[in-house]
């Protein structure tokens, strides 16, 4: 990544315009392909042909995510998948998303405040972390690495499960990604030692491995030079894919944040209006569309008939009494899988036959250099005799 794509502003008329140009190019990392549908599908059948897609991880929505985190290669997909299957299985995520309870939830947010607060201007939720303000002492003593992991991992299941699908009613429009604020003021590299590392490098393992592509954006604000060095150790643990989302910004950060956020659904201490008051601050309130009864309700309805839904076409993709309809659409879906196939085993003919070519090709120069060997001597020779004799036919040996 190059300095244009991610920088430290200070929130000059030169580096806005560089902000910009990284703004501008940050979905364009992969282009999806035309038939981005099929290629959904044909993951699907995939995983199922091979019997590792269950009813409840075989969403649409899901398999997108793998697909385009390994720009929709369907092999490197399945094995992320897989990898993010068997992650789930031991991890106990299921258990954990249902009944892990972090008692110590209000006295780690007083040393570590952070937290979901509203949305963007396209309805994404907006994460916001102070980590300027954390106490890695006061933290440790509230909490342990694992528990908070295990928080941590809640979320993001209750992310995917309550808050996308809220958004995405409230705003009319698919949503599934995060738009996130850090607030860095005052961390440098005394901040990042190895007791700090830990909970950071699991997190950012977890969420880059396993709930790829739902990072919209991310807002460093209130960077200090200080912060300079910090950025270049924490850069080595983020990949390409999430470094493109990353604007990192001085104190003058607010202008930037209003090109994405409302001033209303921005807290007071970030330059905004909202103070949650009635919640005991912004970072306690978790507010918006996610804790409305009625959407609740909607969601809860839509699970149920998604699940049940999901449940019968697995079933009905593997019976051997599919059909006619179901069986021409996984016709359509093995047409995809049978080209994707075939263009590997193309790619691979082609392969062994500039081997072979480069083989033959060896064996070539040998025989010619062994011609070579023979002629020279026999030139020599032809070159001592009368002129008279030198045209006639000889037979070489």
């Amino acid at each position: 990544m190059g300095y244009r794509d991610i920088h430290i502003s200070d929130g000059s008329a030169e580096d806005d315009s560089m902000q910009s140009d990284s703004l501008n190019n940050k979905d364009e990392g992969h282009i999806p392909p035309n038939n981005e549908e099929d290629m959904v599908e044909a993951f699907r059948n995939l995983l199922l042909l091979h019997g590792h897609l269950t009813s409840n991880h075989g969403d649409h929505n899901t398999l997108l995510r793998f697909l385009k985190m390994r720009d929709f290669d369907l092999e490197k997909s399945k094995d992320a998948f897989l990898d993010y299957m068997k992650w789930r299985l031991d991890s106990k995520v299921d258990l954990i998303s249902k009944k892990f309870k972090f008692e110590e939830y209000d006295e780690v947010k007083k040393h570590y405040p952070h937290g979901f607060h509203k949305v963007d201007k396209s309805g994404r939720p907006i994460y916001i972390e102070r980590l300027g303000m954390a106490d890695l002492n006061a933290f440790l003593k509230a909490t342990t690495v694992d528990r908070y992991v295990n928080y941590h991992i809640k979320e993001q299941e209750k992310t995917l499960s309550l808050r996308y699908p809220a958004c995405s009613i409230a705003s009319e429009k698919h949503v599934s990604s995060t738009t996130t604020i850090l607030d860095v003021s005052g961390v440098g590299m005394s901040n990042f030692s190895k007791p700090a590392r830990s909970p950071f490098m699991e997190i950012q393992k977890i969420d880059s491995n396993y709930y790829p592509e739902t990072l919209h954006r991310l807002f460093v604000v209130n960077a200090s030079s200080g912060f300079r060095m910090l950025w270049l150790a924490l850069k080595t643990f983020l990949d390409a894919r999430t470094l493109a989302k990353v604007q990192v910004l001085g104190p003058n950060y607010l202008g930037e944040l209003l090109e994405a956020i409302d001033l209303s659904n921005l807290p007071t201490f970030l330059g905004g209006n909202c103070t949650c008051s009635d919640h005991g601050g912004c970072l306690f309130s978790d507010e918006r569309t996610w804790n409305d009864p009625d959407i609740k309700e909607k969601i809860q309805e839509s699970s149920t008939i998604e699940d049940a839904d999901s449940e019968t076409q697995t079933t009905d993709k593997v019976s051997e009494n599919a059909s006619a309809n179901q069986k021409e659409n996984s016709g359509k879906i093995m047409i995809t899988l049978e080209k994707y196939t075939a263009l590997k085993t193309a790619v691979k003919d082609s392969q062994k036959k500039i081997e072979m070519l480069e083989v033959s090709l060896h064996e070539t120069k040998k025989v010619l250099k062994g011609l070579a060997e023979i002629i020279k001597p026999n030139e020599t020779e032809a070159n001592l005799l009368p002129n008279t004799n030198r045209f006639r036919v000889r037979q070489i040996s």
